[in-house]
């Protein structure tokens, strides 16, 4: 009897082995996939839109403080492009802003008077910040993570082609949630990345992350010191 149960017990450990390698080789699997659909998605990164596309695109233009220079560069920058090719615009600020998207109005509005190819595409929309300046630690938290939940949402419904930020924290989910899209394949939105002109010689911490994590498709800096730093960056003078 003995020698019955110990040879059950056997089979039961080898069944428990078989079980665990199998699930180990199956994670391994999934792991390796991931890590080569995220190494694909890295190096697909960086092409340009072709220049001879009568595509128009879905835009979202994240805006910074409308207190400090990020929105005034972001629109400055905006006046440049072909409003046609990129439509429909959607514009993104923080829940506290309420300048940003003011002055977005203001230069829609300015559009449409000229006669420039505006289209009834400008739609304008706030998301919550990961933290407010001053905020403890502790709390910020469950802000963040509401922030995120909120971002997620947003980035569903819009599914935009193009990502336009330059520096604003509230980029950073956007962009995130963007690149988790690519790696899955909702949904492939170019993220152009433009450093602030205020940063000369070091990179925003936003721009920093974009930078050595790789999301950003175009990284664009505005002082040559930068580009001898950041060598995949590429520079494209002041834009101001």
């Amino acid at each position: 009897m003995g020698f019955s149960d110990t040879k059950q017990t056997k089979r039961v450990c080898s069944h428990d082995n078989m079980t665990l390698y199998s699930f180990v080789a199956v994670a391994a699997g999934f792991g390796f996939l991931l890590f080569i659909r995220i190494l694909y998605v890295v190096l697909q990164c960086g092409k340009q839109i072709r220049q001879k596309s009568t595509k128009s695109y879905s835009t979202l233009i994240v805006l910074g403080s409308g207190k400090c220079g990020h929105t005034a560069e972001m629109l400055n920058l905006l006046s440049l492009l072909e409003k046609d090719r990129f439509s429909p615009r959607f514009y993104i600020a923080a829940a506290t802003d309420n300048m940003s998207l003011q002055k977005a109005r203001v230069m829609e509005n300015l559009i449409n008077n000229t006669g420039e190819k505006s289209g009834d595409s400008a739609k304008y929309m706030q998301i919550y910040r990961s933290r407010e300046v001053g905020q403890s630690y502790i709390t910020s938290v469950g802000t963040t993570l509401y922030a995120i939940a909120h971002a997620l949402l947003l980035m569903i419904q819009l599914r935009p082609q193009v990502i336009i930020c330059n520096g604003p924290g509230t980029c950073i989910p956007l962009c995130g949630i963007a690149f988790v899209f690519k790696v899955i394949g909702i949904r492939w939105s170019s993220i152009f990345y433009v450093e602030s002109i205020a940063r000369v010689r070091r990179l925003s911490l936003s721009g920093l992350l974009l930078y050595k994590l790789r999301m950003a498709d175009q990284f664009f800096v505005q002082w040559p010191q930068l580009k001898k730093q950041y060598p995949r960056a590429e520079y494209v003078g002041c834009l101001m």
